[in-house]
């Protein structure tokens, strides 16, 4: 897990967001358990209460459900749910495509024609 001390987002947020990617992207399976709390403090070098944190976020967005002494474990994910967040995270990094490509003056064609190439590209 990499964390960003200078990013600007709080290290828990970060924490959060990696793990969702993970629990989204299905690359955690249901039932899986998350690191312990206290592990991922050590292994990290943060405190347990921005772990902690973290997971309670991740518990309150139905991502997760603690067990008492056993720790956190993955919840199922409905596969609708997961393809509306992935998408929505499409949409973000397309707004962001944008407005740079509006910044360095290219035209709608040349925006999409960059965007075929680079489709093409990464199925090759």
């Amino acid at each position: 897990m990499k964390l960003l001390q200078n990013s600007g987002i709080p290290i828990y947020k970060q924490i959060a967001e990696q793990l969702k990617s993970d629990i989204l992207s299905g690359k955690m399976k249901e039932g899986e358990y998350l690191p312990s709390i206290r592990g991922l403090a050590q292994e990290l070098r943060i405190s347990v209460i921005t772990t902690m944190k973290a997971y309670e976020e991740l518990q309150a967005e139905g991502l997760v459900t603690a067990v008492q002494g056993k720790g956190f474990y993955v919840n199922a994910q409905d596969t609708e749910l997961r393809r509306e967040q992935h998408m929505r995270k499409v949409e973000e990094a397309l707004g962001e495509a944008i407005k740079a490509a509006e910044v360095a003056g290219l035209s709608d064609q040349e925006l999409v024609e960059t965007l075929q190439t680079l489709i093409e590209f990464s199925r090759s």
